[in-house]
């Protein structure tokens, strides 16, 4: 029987993994079944770092993350195979708008969270987050700290893996994001406190509203992203800012220069912050908030580069038409006024909506590698370890949320 082109594999270099067997898979039409050959795929770690070409690269994902799940307990967040397959799909366009947050075990850096947000067809701008996304609104340490990294390909929100090198990559949350307007002053645009559950329009506006990548790109390039973020395990209308501090905009030809000590940076001048949403001063952030006593620059978590890579900061197959420069630090804040929250005897409390329903959420904390398992496949960090076959794996160091 001839595969049909949409199977066939471009590989180099050629690999066939032991432990990889024959299956069976469903194409588009539900009468037709057909053998997919799994022993003829690279293995997962090649396909990370490039090393091999993958022609349908959300097929091949698709069967290794099948074969790789685990049953879990009701009250574990999941998305199916299937769904997870299709809101990929439905995002492969030139206005797509899919994202990705993926834990990343890695053995320098040690445990942080990737964001990555497609804003083309075949990119998405990233971050590394060294503590996670903040969940608690009244938190002391709420706002954070998030490094630029490389463009990276759309595909590479499919990734789930692990590799000596690199560590554990598993999928925390995916889903979709929408871009909220900046609050630039109080008559130009709508009150952050909007909810998806409320009417937000006192007049009819005759104008095609941007797609949300568009929306992203302008809000990139102004150093301000409210950016609410419809995931399977982030509570309904989590949002966040991300803002560039002006001191902290590095030139593409300036390097980054190395701090030798946490000490250092404690002596320096610190800055507070506060969102354009709330105007409670927040705790200041440093370069080395949350990433283990390391140097800031160990979140560059790519140990194979070349020259283009870094001078275009993008890996190959994506195009930095965003403006990205590597390893700015920007600061992240929940915006607990769009999240659903309102100030109440000075603390933050969910407030009713319109509707009569509860807004906000109850607040969370980002756990880490050993509790917090993959949305798709239901694995730990260690079981990806395990499957991809790094035994002996130690990451770097031991993870410590944020609780107040």
């Amino acid at each position: 029987m001839t595969l049909p082109s949409s199977l066939y594999r471009d590989i180099s270099p050629p690999h066939v993994p032991k432990r990889r067997k024959t299956s069976i898979v469903q194409t588009q039409s539900p009468e037709a079944k057909i053998l997919y050959d799994a022993s003829n795929d690279p293995a997962l770690a090649a396909v990370e770092a490039g090393r091999a070409k993958i022609e349908d690269h959300l097929t091949y994902f698709k069967h290794h993350l099948a074969e790789a799940s685990r049953s879990t307990p009701q009250d574990v967040p999941r998305l199916s195979i299937e769904d997870f397959a299709a809101l990929y799909k439905s995002n492969s366009h030139q206005n797509g708008h899919h994202f990705v947050i993926h834990q990343h075990n890695h053995p320098k850096a040690g445990v942080h969270y990737d964001l990555r947000l497609q804003f083309s067809t075949s990119s998405s701008v990233s971050w590394a987050f060294p503590k996670g996304l903040p969940g608690n609104p009244n938190s002391r340490q709420l706002g954070r700290m998030a490094v630029e990294t490389r463009v990276h390909n759309l595909w590479n929100n499919l990734i789930e893996s692990a590799s000596m090198k690199t560590g554990s990559l598993l999928i925390w949350d995916t889903g979709t994001y929408s871009i909220l307007p900046s609050k630039k002053s109080q008559n130009e645009v709508p009150s952050p406190q909007t909810t998806d559950d409320e009417c937000e329009t006192d007049k009819e506006s005759f104008e095609e509203p941007a797609p949300e990548n568009e929306k992203l790109v302008d809000a990139f390039q102004s150093r301000h992203i409210r950016l609410r973020l419809h995931g399977v395990r982030l509570p309904k209308d989590y949002t966040i800012t991300l803002r560039l501090p002006s001191n902290n905009d590095i030139s593409p030809r300036k390097p980054v220069s190395r701090r030798r000590n946490r000490r250092s940076v404690a002596q320096r001048r610190r800055l507070s912050h506060t969102s354009d949403s709330d105007s409670t001063t927040i705790a200041p952030m440093t370069a080395n908030d949350g990433v283990q006593d390391a140097d800031a620059n160990d979140l560059d978590t790519d140990s194979e580069e070349d020259a283009l890579t870094r001078a275009q900061n993008a890996y190959p197959g994506s195009t930095n038409s965003i403006g990205s420069i590597h390893q700015r630090r920007w600061f992240v804040l929940l915006d607990r006024q769009s999240s659903g929250f309102e100030l109440h005897g000075g603390k933050w409390v969910r407030r009713v909506l319109p509707s009569g329903e509860l807004g906000g959420f109850d607040p969370f904390v980002v756990r880490g590698r050993i509790y917090e398992r993959s949305i798709v496949t239901g694995r730990l960090a260690r079981d990806v370890e395990s499957d991809e076959g790094c035994q002996g794996y130690v990451g770097r160091g031991v993870w410590k949320s944020i609780e107040d």
